[in-house]
């Protein structure tokens, strides 16, 4: 994850140097997220047909050597953002495997403390992969850290490779592409799996939009636009925290913590009606990150109700959903910002986001709770 997001700031200072265009350069990240609604719609099943730890290492691999061809000299911009988009479409297909081989290496009381250690790690990630690429870039030059990207790949498919253990594959059919919509059409018409997927998709989309406008709401404080940092620091930290701490609960307290958590995710932002100082922002926002932890009680309900036989897909899904939806509300939040103040686009997501994920929270519970009570024995 380090050397991802350390190869995109190289990547997008390459491109910058080489072309003087913001546009082309803000395409990295563009490039980076987009593909992922690609590789989840149609190569999700691919996390299933095959053993989980040989995807992994594929994955690693093949990654590996998208970005060791950034590195041929004098290759085009339209080349570099295609290879960027290559690594983009595997990611899910990673993300989902490695997602899916939690449910055979841990426990069933240790699935949800798992993924929320990837989360966390994923945040810290965020922390530091930006502000150490860029001091990479700095001192050693953006091809160097690209060539490190491609030894960060290579050292993880080993640690992989010979450091997990065999994981069965699932049943083949008769095309990647058609297992992958088989399987989404049935992950959206199980009714208990459908409004549990939503809300791990919803509740973040809502929550991220002040990440959106974090440049334009300190500018609107009156604070430098390098304070907007700040922003994006208490989000990731907020959420780092909450996810260490709710992991000590026992899973009944974890479950009761669902709402209130939701609730923490989503009312912060309506203080920002009171137009609050950057510091104060960075706290709030801090807050709803922490809210995010409400996964570790949704994440054993998504396994419990989910076939085995469509876990990898089910997870590839997941992601690819997350990363799609949040990339959509934060285009949004930056056109509805062209017309209110942020501070009100931020607020006006807060409750609308408060609205929309108690309705779908709701549902999901009942239908989780009735689930339970009807496959009981006698």
């Amino acid at each position: 994850m380090l050397g991802t997001i350390a190869a995109q700031v190289a990547l997008s200072i390459l491109i910058f140097e080489r072309t003087g265009s913001p546009l082309l350069s803000a395409l990295v990240l563009a490039c980076s997220f987009l593909p992922y609604a690609v590789g989840g719609i149609l190569l999700s099943s691919i996390a299933d047909r095959f053993p989980a730890r040989r995807v992994l290492v594929i994955c690693d691999v093949l990654s590996a050597a998208c970005i060791a061809l950034m590195l041929v000299p004098g290759l085009p911009v339209g080349a570099l953002l295609g290879l960027l988009l290559g690594t983009g479409v595997i990611a899910p297909i990673f993300t989902g495997a490695r997602s899916a081989s939690l449910a055979h290496l841990l426990p069933a009381d240790l699935f949800p403390a798992g993924r929320s250690l990837l989360r966390a790690i994923s945040q810290l990630t965020v922390l530091t992969g930006f502000a150490v690429g860029a001091a990479a870039v700095a001192a050693v030059g953006a091809p160097w850290l690209l060539a490190v990207d491609v030894v960060t790949f290579l050292v993880s498919a080993l640690l992989i490779g010979f450091g997990t253990p065999y994981s069965p594959a699932g049943e083949r059919g008769r095309s990647t592409v058609r297992d992958s919509w088989s399987g989404l059409r049935h992950l959206f018409a199980h009714p208990r799996l459908r409004p549990l997927i939503l809300l791990t998709w919803v509740a973040p989309a809502f929550s991220s939009v002040p990440d959106g406008l974090a440049v334009a709401y300190s500018a609107q404080t009156g604070a430098a636009p390098a304070a907007a940092g700040a922003l994006f620091t208490g989000y990731a930290a907020g959420t780092v925290l909450g996810e260490l701490v709710v992991a000590r609960f026992a899973p009944s307290v974890r479950r009761r913590l669902v709402v209130p958590l939701l609730l923490a995710s989503q009312l912060p932002a309506i203080a920002f009606l009171a137009e609050p100082s950057v510091p104060v922002a960075a706290v709030l926002l801090a807050v709803a990150g922490s809210g995010y932890a409400f996964n570790q009680a949704i994440d054993p309900m998504i396994l419990d109700a989910a076939d085995p036989a469509y876990r990898g897909r089910l997870f590839t899904v997941q992601t690819s959903g997350l990363m799609a939806i949040q990339g959509v509300s934060i285009a949004l939040a930056g056109v509805v910002g062209t017309y209110l103040k942020p501070s009100l686009t931020i607020a006006a997501a807060g409750v609308l986001g408060t609205v929309v994920v108690l309705a779908i929270a709701r549902q999901a519970l009942d239908r989780t709770t009735s689930g339970a009570v009807t496959s009981r024995p006698g």
